[in-house]
């Protein structure tokens, strides 16, 4: 998987279009970067307004969820817009949009992970009747048989996180992706990191994992051969512990639905008085509660994960309304 994804023949090292393959909330809406733009706010604030504000977008594929967000939000000359992403630079981006391999030592500000964990490349073990073993595949052709026992590692992630009960059963070894979300609250010295995904909690993991691939915007065989996006949901609930022990002083995990409904996208259709006052008004105000109905149904976009976690100061109340920030 990591080699298919970020070798150097890899499907994100290459500049691939995620836009292309797969469709995220970005790819959606505007309304998402809206949204956010509105959590920015809440976190200056919370900050108390710094010099300079990180706001670091992990995963950037082609930058357009930084782009969306530039013209909405304006932070009077103190943001610092940072795209972190292994592919080369898109032309045509903003010169004022940071381009980088890796995000800043030292972050204060905003971190966005959107779709990003499920591609932090993870082994795959099954149960069989001589205990678990890793899957072994063959890059070409994704052929599959069964390996060596995992490592010890592995081993005390899995009985921690995802116990396997059955022979036959699958589970996604996760603690690199918890690694890699702890290397984010590691750097970030005041703000507020935000990790969504399709995610999945201890006691309901899917009994045969997850793994998929996705090509020209349809779900194929997640053959490692570099051809396609390879990806599997995430153990949020792993990555919140991890993120504690990295430093976070408070955490949230919620839904998209809920998340977002609570920035103020909503989905309620405009009253039909406003049709007679205000026609084009009302036509984008129907628009707008289509394009965010997309983004907040529990059924797709709104059932995704998100993880909120704060270091020095608390989750945005707004966030947390009618729900458990701990």
């Amino acid at each position: 998987m990591q080699q298919a994804l970020y070798g150097p023949e890899g499907f994100y090292t290459r500049g691939e279009r995620p836009a292309a393959h797969f469709r995220t909330s970005v790819h959606a809406s505007h309304r998402f970067a809206l949204a956010l733009a509105r959590l920015i706010v809440e976190v200056d604030t919370a900050l108390g307004h710094p010099d300079r504000f990180d706001l670091v977008d992990v995963g950037a594929g082609c930058g357009e969820l930084l782009a969306e967000i530039l013209p909405v939000t304006s932070l009077a000359g103190r943001l610092r817009p940072i795209a972190v992403e292994v592919a080369p630079r898109p032309e045509g981006l903003s010169g004022s949009i940071e381009w980088r391999a890796a995000p800043p030592d030292e972050i204060t500000g905003l971190v966005i992970a959107n779709e990003w964990l499920d591609n932090v490349p993870i082994d795959v073990v099954e149960l069989t009747d001589e205990g678990p073993r890793l899957i072994v595949v063959d890059p070409r052709t994704g052929a599959e048989i069964p390996g060596p026992a995992p490592a010890p590692e592995d081993t005390e992630w899995l009985e921690r996180w995802w116990p396997l009960r059955e022979p036959g059963d699958r589970a996604e070894i996760g603690w690199h992706r918890c690694a890699a979300w702890a290397s984010v609250l590691e750097r970030l010295r005041g703000g507020l990191a935000l990790a969504v995904d399709y995610a999945h909690e201890r006691d309901h993991r899917p009994p045969y994992g997850t793994l998929t691939g996705y090509r020209d915007g349809r779900c194929v065989s997640p053959v490692p051969d570099g051809s396609c996006d390879i990806t599997a949901h995430v153990a949020l609930d792993a990555c919140a512990e991890a993120g504690r022990r990295a430093g976070a002083t408070a955490t949230l995990l919620t839904t998209q639905r809920a998340a977002l409904r609570a920035l103020g996208l909503r989905g309620e259709r405009p009253a039909l008085d406003l049709a007679r006052s205000d026609p084009r008004g009302y036509l984008q105000a129907l628009r707008a509660a289509g394009e965010d109905a997309e983004l907040i149904d529990p059924s797709g976009l709104g059932s995704f994960g998100w993880l909120v976690q704060t270091v020095g100061v608390d989750v945005p109340a707004v966030l947390g309304k009618g729900q458990t920030a701990t």
